[in-house]
């Protein structure tokens, strides 16, 4: 049998009615719901606080997704998707949201803005080596394989 993952959360005071939750007991993420009331401008990227504070278990990582609802009708994204919340991070959780749209989308306080994956880490080390084996690819890459 396995043992689940613990990840504490700490809400903002006032932010209990906002906890990231998962929709369905079946989905990947969980949400994470702005604190605040915002415009979003096209074109700019925005800070959205959540109020929410962390502490994720060594070895493992939090990921903030774009929920595909809000980028498809309204073009919003996370700017540095997949973003990366570190084990040793210890504040707010905000989510950088960029406004691909045209027109200025206006968030409400409890809006879902984005969805947040925690994913165990491989334990990897770097070997530096002066030569690589060679590949069927080589250094083709950005489009090298074509449109198909």
């Amino acid at each position: 049998m396995e043992t689940k993952t613990i990840v504490k959360i700490k809400m903002l005071e006032g932010c209990d009615d906002i906890k990231p939750l998962k929709a369905h007991h079946d989905d990947a993420a969980f949400d994470l719901k702005s604190r605040v009331e915002m415009e979003l401008k096209p074109g700019e990227p925005h800070l959205v606080p959540t109020g929410v504070f962390m502490e994720i278990p060594v070895g493992y990582e939090a990921q903030v997704r774009p929920r595909s609802g809000l980028a498809l009708k309204h073009a919003l994204t996370v700017l540095n998707s997949p973003g990366t919340i570190d084990a040793g991070y210890r504040g707010e959780v905000c989510v950088i949201m960029l406004n691909a749209g045209k027109t200025t989308y206006s968030v409400k306080r409890a809006d879902r803005v984005a969805q947040m994956i925690i994913s165990k880490l491989p334990d990897v080390e770097i070997e530096y080596v002066s030569e690589l084996a060679d590949s069927k690819r080589g250094a083709g890459g950005f489009g090298s394989t074509g449109k198909n």
